[in-house]
């Protein structure tokens, strides 16, 4: 694909099957990207930033992307509401979903705009998404904040 940049997304589901919600997602994600460059072992992990008795399926998994940043946030949101995502966090108030895609790295750009910010601005606060992204990605360098994955996952670990 010409005019492809590397791109990481965290992929997570504690609603039905999330088992077959992550794969879905993945496939569908496949099916208008291309084959992924690397998927994450899938975790098991507690809730973050609500309480529930679901637990989470999380993972993160990379493609070369040919459509621009805001064409790509258009098509995650849209394959959120073909898997039963039928709203996004309002207030940043949390609540279980059947799957959620968030865009983690873009290249490495940033981008700050009303709809999308990239690097995602949690992304090196949740163990969740870094666990499974320094599996795929160790040295992969974050843009704003100048560190590596594995860096970031070793400080959120030891609470830095």
């Amino acid at each position: 694909m010409n005019n492809s940049e590397t791109i990481y997304l965290s992929l997570g589901s504690n609603r039905g099957n999330k088992m077959e919600n992550i794969i879905g997602a993945i496939e569908k994600l496949s099916h208008l990207l291309g084959t992924a460059t690397a998927v994450a072992p899938i975790i098991e992990t507690e809730p973050w930033g609500f309480s529930s008795c679901e637990t989470f399926l999380n993972t993160v998994v990379s493609f070369d992307c040919p459509l621009a940043p805001e064409e790509l946030l258009q098509a995650t949101q849209q394959i959120e509401r073909q898997l039963g995502r039928t709203k996004k966090s309002i207030d940043g108030q949390y609540s279980d979903r059947t799957i959620d895609i968030d865009i983690l790295f873009y290249g490495s750009r940033v981008i700050e705009s009303p709809q999308l910010t990239i690097p995602h601005p949690l992304l090196h606060k949740r163990l969740f998404v870094l666990q499974p992204l320094a599996a795929i990605a160790p040295q992969l360098v974050h843009p704003t904040l100048k560190k590596s994955i594995r860096q970031l996952l070793d400080e959120a670990d030891s609470g830095i």
